[in-house]
């Protein structure tokens, strides 16, 4: 499992739903690490910081 750079993986839950249906991140040195929150052993997918940040953008923009 990839490390923070301080230690153990600190995953967070977005604020943004209500439902139940969310994703949660944590963010390794190297990148950022994005699993469903329910269903958190099925694994993760690893995205570089730049591709996050795209994401980020996109989701602020959406309806």
């Amino acid at each position: 499992m990839p490390q923070a750079e301080d230690g153990p993986l600190i995953w967070k839950t977005s604020t943004y739903t209500d439902s139940g249906a969310c994703v949660e991140w944590a963010r390794p040195a190297d990148g950022v690490l994005v699993r469903d929150t329910k269903d958190r052993d099925r694994g993760h997918v690893e995205l570089s910081r730049d591709s996050w940040r795209s994401f980020v953008v996109w989701m602020r923009q959406a309806p």
